[in-house]
């Protein structure tokens, strides 16, 4: 079996990425063979399309309804059931597998496409392709167009199995507006050493740029009717933040998880600002505060705090509740604290919770109760024995974030790497505001905080016919209470795409889809149960109208008579 040509296509147009990834692969042998298309995409995508030709007969995969398809597929398959065409495979991706048999000489083509928004995160936008053939391609390439009518600031490629041939395979075009990068190593390029059949491509192709920003209420682009409005302030001061850090040492994070969090504390503590005040509480089934009360982040404090660090040992059970009440009680009681300035509980633990109260919904109610909107709680789950669902659950009903921290040799650089994502807030208490006749199916317009290095988007159809589209910005900076005004000229905006060649024209739909069905899903979380069920069939009307694969829709792959019929392609979900 002989992948002769695999070709990836990424275009980029606003920080919207549509991405095809087509192989095409022939039977070289005299008898029947499984061929296999394997591929990886990142977790934030959803799937959009995908189908097999086989001697020119194509076969696509359909998306419908979850329920609705796995009755489908119980009925077509009552022997044994399938694992399923996509699983997680680390922290960033999950795996597209499908095999199908082919003839003896026969050629099959497997294409796959999946959009996601880029999030922008420590000042960079990232698009992430994993190439891993696992064998010589005769036709090999990766083709990424970017075009964001703002400017682009800056442009890298990095990968983690280039060589000096390799980088020869490498060209990069770029304008002010307009980047392509091309890669195409030939055969001998792609080989480990010119004796062996082996391939270097195994690994990270990763491209990064920013946008160029002028200062003011940020950039608005317009295509067939819907809008979308990137807000990131250039220079802003950041806010002090009153952080707490509760750490779990229960027996089960004993040894290497141990080790891992208290090398990323370290260097967190040490990256507190002067102004910062902090403190920490560590928990088993008992609660210890390293002090009751939030102290300045002063080089002796900070010396301190990274003495009771590293002296941290693991060892009981886990009272999650307690802890996080006692973070709630030190801000609650803080007194000297800067004015202006934010207030978080950073929650890192690796397990249920088994002392103290262990029902996972009285300690949600208690949490949301005490915290009550006044601050943000962050929540890391070490590995997978945590309840992943009650974690992003309590940081979405109180204005933060889950995150899952994956057990391979990076968890500390992962916390780190979490930390620095909040630790410079610059902006509180975001309104967007859009003329209130003017716009339909607009997606979330205010946001608690900004951090630094990141963007709010916003998007939504702009209904009647609005030759200006006026906006206006309100937010809290360290400083003072912001304005920001702007207004766009529709048929000037509607223009920037007119002429680009290459753009699918309901690219900012697609985004506005992409961007609701997200945040639909996000809300569902932490919704009660009525209001849950009407927001996932939101999030399902638009997941068919748009066909995206997302936690409520499958992708049903029919394969030749003769074979197993039928797959289901589902999302995984980091909850499982």
């Amino acid at each position: 079996i002989e992948i002769y040509s695999l070709h990836v296509d990424s275009k980029v147009t606003s920080r919207f990425a549509h991405t095809v990834i087509t192989s095409k692969i022939v039977n070289r042998a005299n008898e029947s063979k499984e061929a296999t298309f394997e591929v990886e995409l990142p977790k934030t995508a959803f799937i959009t399309n995908f189908s097999m030709s086989i001697d020119g007969k194509v076969y696509p995969g359909v998306i419908k309804e979850k329920a609705s398809a796995q009755r489908e597929y119980d009925t077509a398959v009552s022997h044994g059931q399938s694992a399923g065409l996509v699983r997680i495979t680390d922290r960033k991706l999950e795996q597209f597998h499908v095999s199908v048999s082919i003839a003896a000489a026969s050629k099959v083509t497997f294409e796959l496409a999946y959009e996601e928004l880029l999030k922008r995160q420590l000042g960079k936008l990232e698009l992430l392709v994993k190439v891993r053939p696992k064998q010589l391609v005769k036709h090999f390439q990766i083709d990424v167009h970017i075009f964001e009518p703002q400017g682009i600031s800056f442009l890298e490629t990095d990968s983690t199995f280039m060589t000096n041939e390799l980088t020869e395979a490498l060209t990069k075009v770029q304008n002010d507006t307009k980047a392509h990068i091309l890669f195409k190593p030939t055969v001998d390029q792609q080989k480990v050493n010119p004796e062996l059949d082996e391939t270097l491509l195994n690994g990270d192709f990763v491209v990064r740029y920013d946008v160029k920003r002028e200062a003011t209420a940020g950039d608005i682009q317009i295509v067939n009717g819907y809008f979308v409005h990137y807000f990131a302030p250039r220079e802003m001061p950041a806010f002090p933040k009153n952080v707490i850090f509760v750490i779990d040492r229960s027996g089960s994070m004993a040894g290497w998880k141990m080790e891992q969090t208290r090398d990323a504390l370290l260097k967190v503590v040490r990256d507190l600002r002067p102004e910062d005040h902090f403190s920490f509480i560590t928990f088993n089934s008992r609660v210890v505060e390293w002090k009751n009360v939030l102290l300045q982040a002063t080089p002796e404090n900070v010396e301190s705090a990274a003495r009771f660090v590293q002296a941290l040992l693991a060892s009981g059970g886990t009272d999650i509740n307690h802890a996080l009440l006692t973070a709630v009680r030190v801000l609650d009681g803080a007194e000297g604290l800067p004015e202006r300035s934010v207030s978080m509980i950073i929650l890192l633990t690796d397990g249920q919770p088994t002392s103290g109260e262990n029902d996972v919904e009285v300690i949600q109610e208690n949490i949301q109760k005490a915290i009550n909107g006044k601050y943000a709680l962050f929540c890391l789950g070490f590995g997978f024995d945590v309840s992943y669902k009650f974690l992003e659950k309590m940081a979405l009903s109180n204005g933060g974030i889950a995150r899952r921290i994956y057990e391979n040799a990076d968890a500390a650089l992962q916390l780190q790497g979490f930390y620095q994502e909040v630790a410079t807030p610059i902006l509180m208490r975001i309104e967007m505001e859009y003329p209130e006749n003017g716009v339909e199916g607009l997606t979330k317009n205010n946001y608690k905080l900004l951090f630094e290095g990141s963007e709010i988007i916003v998007s939504g159809k702009i209904s009647n016919e609005l030759d200006l589209f006026p906006v206006e910005i309100k937010a809290q900076s360290h400083a003072s209470n912001l304005t920001l005004k702007e207004e766009a000229n529709v048929k000037e905006k509607e223009q920037v795409f007119q002429n680009q060649s290459y753009i699918f024209g309901n690219f900012i739909e697609r985004l506005w889809a992409y961007l609701t069905i997200q945040q639909l899903l996000e809300k569902s979380v932490s919704a009660q149960e009525e209001d849950q069920k009407s927001l996932e069939a939101q999030a399902l009307e638009l997941s068919l109208r748009f066909s995206f694969v997302t936690p409520l829709t499958s992708m049903v792959v029919t394969k030749p008579a003769g074979q197993q019929q039928m797959e289901m392609a589902n999302k995984p979900t980091e909850a499982g």
